[in-house]
């Protein structure tokens, strides 16, 4: 975490970053809390660099569909205005006193810690997701490797679903044509991959184990079984977690959790010699 509330004088747009070791606020994209004082706007955002070039970003459909913060605002501003909008805050002072609360800009619901904190966990999770983590401690051209390639495992399980073992038992949901299973939008981030049972209809979430902790993963599971429930009434939800390896802490928590299975996968590669 970064933060700057200006040096030697107070800043015009206060921030609050997440990033990675990799990353730095001038040069990268990240979670970012920024502060438009004169707006008494606070607004949670896809950072972006404004100083150097990064050579990864945030994924295409973020850039096309999040308004940026120039465009939310309707006209430039300060600093940042090429960081794209997640939520936004307003600020409401109390009369003749520093107290304040924090209300949704759109909807002006209350936002309180429990809120603040869902989203911010929403956003650190769809980073973890996007973000070019070091999953492994080795620093070798290998490991590395094997690290580009899981984050391909998503596209991978897509184009050949029907060859694997999901592919077997689970459906990929396809509405007028257009498939909708891939990073399926929800109020509290996009599920890896939605399916339904083939037996039963029921609703599958499946996520992919990358960088996550079991825990994480886990839990992020449970989250959008909760959604599936709560906003397409399907009391018989289940999950299917992906992941290279088993461990004990996620073999505890599946046990009390049943309706979560795990498929491991297994990246290999072999080199022959080349002869003409």
């Amino acid at each position: 975490m970064q933060v700057s509330f200006g040096m030697g004088s107070p800043a015009r747009v206060p921030w609050i970053a997440f990033t990675t070791p990799e990353m730095k606020v001038s040069k990268g994209f990240y979670p970012v809390y920024l502060y438009y004082k004169d707006r008494q706007t606070l607004i949670l955002a896809y950072g972006v660099s404004e100083t150097e070039a990064y050579a990864e970003a945030w994924p295409v459909e973020i850039q096309n569909e999040a308004n940026t913060i120039e465009a939310f605002f309707g006209e430039k501003v300060p600093r940042y205005g090429d960081s794209f909008v997640f939520k936004v805050y307003q600020l409401q002072f109390a009369k003749h006193s520093d107290s304040f609360a924090i209300v949704y800009a759109k909807s002006g619901e209350l936002a309180g810690d429990k809120e603040l904190e869902s989203d911010l966990q929403t956003l650190l999770e769809y980073y973890g997701k996007v973000a070019s983590l070091k999953i492994r401690d080795e620093k070798s051209p290998t490991s590395q490797g094997l690290f580009y390639m899981e984050k391909q495992l998503e596209d991978f399980l897509i184009h050949n679903w029907d060859n694997t073992e999901l592919g077997k038992r689970f459906d990929l949901i396809v509405e007028d044509g257009e498939l909708m299973s891939q990073q399926y939008k929800t109020d509290i981030g996009p599920i890896d991959i939605l399916a339904k049972d083939k037996k039963t209809g029921s609703h599958v979430v499946i996520e992919l184990k990358r960088n996550q902790t079991s825990d994480d993963t886990v839990g992020q599971a449970t989250r959008y079984m909760g959604w599936i429930k709560a906003n397409k009434g399907d009391d018989n939800v289940k999950a299917v977690i992906v992941a290279g390896s088993y461990d004990k802490r996620l073999d505890y928590a599946l046990r009390m959790v049943p309706n979560i299975e795990v498929f491991l996968y297994e990246i290999s590669f072999k080199l022959k010699d080349f002869s003409q």
